[in-house]
């Protein structure tokens, strides 16, 4: 599908007002969304158009989302003795880091700092863990989402079925490092680390960089109605 032909069908949709969900739960949406569009679904969102992710969102909910992973030269300690020091034992007694970071010290004294040119973790000790350049950041962002059709959706519940009224489509494109530097300073975007002790190494699944649904918009620079 084209994204002038994503136009004429979202257009009849929007038209339509208020469906009912043809699946049950958080996929729901997304599910009834490429239903009524006749596309397929993935992990993250919709399937491509024109190389355009495609996003289906209810009004009324602020789950998080993982943007990307990143860890590319980051780590300044080994992540196995950042670990060992700083991490902390799960239900399973595995020792690791899995912990969501913010400017705020967590319980292990881990918190992110910000300037200009580079986000990092650190311990309150001033001990450095990692760091990423925003620039980097930006970069890794555009590879994955070089573009985003955000679909906005109302609801209501009719005799314990969920309806979707998909009102509205915006088209968001580019970022730059000074939106991203925004958003790590008001918390709207995280930083997951999720490592553990494997041993005689660490066993690293990729450092998440989160956001809120509701605040995909603040990450682009560029915003079209369809």
């Amino acid at each position: 599908m084209t994204l002038e032909e994503f136009k004429i069908k979202f257009k009849t949709l929007k038209e339509r007002g208020f469906i009912p969900t043809t699946r049950k739960g958080p996929t729901g949406i997304g599910h009834t969304f490429e239903t009524a569009l006749e596309l397929d679904e993935n992990n993250f969102a919709l399937p491509d158009i024109d190389n355009i992710e495609i996003k289906a969102h209810r009004d009324d909910v602020n789950s998080m989302i993982t943007l990307f992973t990143f860890n590319n030269k980051a780590w300044i300690m080994q992540p196995l003795d950042a670990i060992k020091k700083y991490g902390s034992y799960d239900q399973n007694g595995r020792l690791g880091m899995y912990y969501t970071m913010s400017l705020t010290p967590n319980s292990a004294g881990l918190f992110l700092t910000l300037d200009k040119e580079k986000i990092t973790v650190q311990h309150t000790s001033g001990e450095i863990i990692a760091t990423w350049r925003l620039d980097k950041l930006a970069e890794r962002f555009l590879q994955k989402i070089p573009a985003l059709l955000f679909v906005s959706a109302l609801t209501e519940e009719r005799d314990g079925k969920e309806y979707f009224h998909f009102y509205r489509a915006q088209l968001m494109k580019g970022t730059t490092p000074e939106l991203l530097s925004d958003l790590f300073k008001t918390g709207d975007i995280l930083v997951d680390l999720r490592l553990h002790d494997k041993g005689t190494s660490a066993r690293n699944h990729g450092t998440g960089f989160r956001t809120f649904e509701n605040k995909l918009p603040r990450l682009f620079n560029e915003i079209i109605d369809i």
